[in-house]
């Protein structure tokens, strides 16, 4: 990130100050009132007293004039021999304050980073400029720290713009990134995700970019964040491509096989998700070996149908002939696991019975296996609730989808919130 054009715009022009021309100083015309500083109560409407601009101190009236000459002629030659003299003659906090800002105005009006570094350090230092002219110098002394890479000069300058006004975006961001910069990746993911909430309070919708960043940052540090900022980020903008890559991060942080990654799999693929060969194939390479033919095959004809794969790669031709031979009979033999399920103690054959039903989407019979295995010794009730999620929701039950979802936790809790957001954006 680098200084943005906007807040180097208002760092020059607080760079800026107008002193009386040399003969008008010399008769003593008063200086332009610098800007009322605000109120307390912003709500007040009482107005408020303008404070009397800065006045050069006769000791050092001449050398000043000779400096603001210097700068507003542009005169590189000159301007550091007037500047040393001026800051020599200088006794007052004005004298000060004014010499620095047209220091900071000569190295503006260059173009120099360092320069406009040091004046801005020396207009701060003259302990004169009034609230809204610190928050200003601050921001933008941060900034330029920041594109120096100079870490530790910028968080400073960015803390004291938070102190004063603890909800400035711009400082926050660069803070964020300062952090990161300082190998506190956590302190920036938690400044991003601060930004990203001041501006949903202010009802306002963040920008993508700060979702992304937040994700970035904790993806590369590799924090348990990352599925979290991740969810943040589809939640607020959800298609088919960022969806994927929260799943995959998911997937990535969870550590777990194909085989227990499965309902992540089912998600992409109702939400679109599912792209390239890789994707099939893991998904459908899973389905096969647990033993879930109908519902390979299925995945396979629609990636054929869309040209997301292709049908004559010897991989998938492997595969959908296997899925299509031992799926032949396979639906018709549900409604005889589903008795023996009924039936039996346990809640395995149910479990796997509901699956198979889902997988050929027959969503009310899957729905009513998963709630008689919850009746069921040995059930793994958080992966239970989570498919009776999924299959009440392929079944049009929102309500009762969303109470299932709520009721997976433990292990299955982060999946379960991945279909929790795909179902708030469901119409």
């Amino acid at each position: 990130m680098k200084l943005t054009s906007t807040n180097l715009g208002l760092l020059i022009a607080s760079a800026s100050i107008s002193l009386a021309s040399p003969a008008a100083a010399q008769y003593g015309t008063p200086a332009p009132s610098r800007p009322p500083t605000p109120s307390t109560n912003p709500s007040s409407d009482e107005p408020q007293a303008e404070q009397k601009g800065p006045s050069v101190s006769g000791a050092a009236r001449k050398e000043i004039v000779a400096l603001q000459t210097a700068v507003n002629a542009k005169d590189a030659a000159a301007i550091p021999g007037a500047l040393a003299a001026a800051q020599a003659k200088a006794k007052t906090k004005d004298d000060r304050y004014i010499i620095a800002k047209l220091q900071l105005k000569a190295a503006s009006d260059a173009n120099d980073a360092n320069a406009m570094m040091q004046g801005v350090e020396a207009v701060l230092a003259a302990d004169y400029a009034n609230t809204a002219e610190q928050l200003t110098l601050n921001l933008g002394l941060g900034q330029l720290y920041y594109n120096a890479k100079a870490y530790d000069k910028a968080s400073p300058a960015l803390e004291r713009v938070l102190q004063l006004d603890p909800n400035n975006i711009d400082a926050t961001l660069t803070l964020a990134e300062t952090r990161n910069g300082q190998g506190r990746a956590a302190e920036g993911v938690a400044l991003l995700q601060k930004a990203i909430a001041t501006r949903i309070a202010a009802g306002q919708k963040p920008e993508e970019s700060w979702y992304k960043r937040a994700l970035q940052i904790a993806f590369r540090a590799k924090l348990p964040s990352a599925p979290a900022a991740a969810l943040q980020w589809v939640s607020a903008y959800p298609n088919q491509k960022n969806w994927r890559d929260t799943i995959v991060i998911y997937q990535n942080a969870s550590g777990q096989e194909d085989a227990a990654l499965i309902d992540s799999m089912r998600l992409a693929r109702a939400v679109g998700a599912l792209q390239g060969e890789n994707d099939y194939y893991r998904y459908t390479n899973t389905l096969v070996v647990k033993g879930f033919p109908g519902e390979a095959k299925a995945v396979l004809d629609e990636g054929f149908a869309s040209k997301a794969i292709d049908r004559s790669r010897a991989t998938f031709s492997q595969i959908y002939s296997l899925a299509s031979t031992r799926s032949q009979g396979d639906r018709a033999s549900l409604a005889a696991s589903a008795t023996a399920a009924k039936a039996a103690p346990e809640a395995r054959k149910a479990m796997v019975t509901a699956e198979a039903y889902y997988g050929y989407g027959d969503y009310a019979q899957a729905a009513d296996l998963l709630r008689i295995a919850l009746t069921k010794n040995g059930v793994d009730k958080d992966l239970a609730n989570l498919r009776l999620g999924m299959a009440l929701l392929g079944a049009g039950d929102k309500a009762g989808a969303t109470a299932a979802f709520n009721a997976a936790g433990g292990a299955q809790a982060p999946v379960a919130k991945l279909w929790l957001t795909y179902l708030a954006q469901k119409a």
